[in-house]
């Protein structure tokens, strides 16, 4: 049986390995919190914000995130691809993702704000109409992903195959070009 928590703040909690397992969080706003340690097992995240919280490194399988918003989080090396893919929106502001996976799910319509994703895995992945903004993409994989209409104009520093990467209308600026063109070797000044 599942635990039901509904509209409530959580502060300055660090939770341990199985603390948050089998429970159900609904309108509920984590602040400064750290999840680091955890191993989520059947949890449900419903319309919840997490402002300033760690994720750094845990392991979320079997975890549902539904309509879920991330305001200057840490979350590198965290594997998404796991998770529950019923009602599954996440949006993320001003977090630092690097070398976290969302290896082959659908994130149609995210929207990732002044973000670092160094070195992310997003082959494979939906990212249909993303919105990645003002954001580091340093070595971030998009092989075998659909970016069809998802806007890259204002990030920065990836590299994407257009061979290996659905991108139709997909917006980047002039300056992003070189990302797009690198597998040429061509000089664009």
């Amino acid at each position: 049986m599942t635990d039901y928590f509904l509209d409530i703040e959580y502060n300055n909690i660090i939770y341990g390995e199985q603390e948050v397992n089998l429970k159900e969080f609904e309108c509920c706003t984590f602040n400064n919190c750290d999840f680091s340690h955890c191993n989520f097992i059947g949890v449900i995240f419903i319309d919840c914000n997490f402002n300033d919280c760690i994720f750094s490194g845990s392991k979320i399988n079997h975890t549902a995130f539904r309509t879920v918003n991330f305001n200057r989080c840490k979350i590198d090396e965290v594997n998404f691809a796991m998770c529950d893919k019923l009602i599954f929106e996440i949006h993320f502001k001003e977090c630092i993702l690097d070398f976290s996976k969302f290896y082959t799910l659908k994130i149609k319509g995210t929207t990732f704000i002044d973000c670092s994703i160094i070195a992310v895995d997003f082959m494979s992945a939906n990212l249909t109409e993303v919105i990645f903004d003002n954001c580091d993409l340093y070595r971030s994989e998009f092989a075998k992903a659909i970016a069809n209409k998802a806007d890259f104009k204002t990030s920065y520093n990836y590299t994407i195959d257009p061979t290996k990467t659905k991108i139709k209308k997909a917006i980047f600026s002039l300056d992003g070009l070189k990302g797009l063109l690198y597998k040429h070797d061509i000089i664009v000044k």
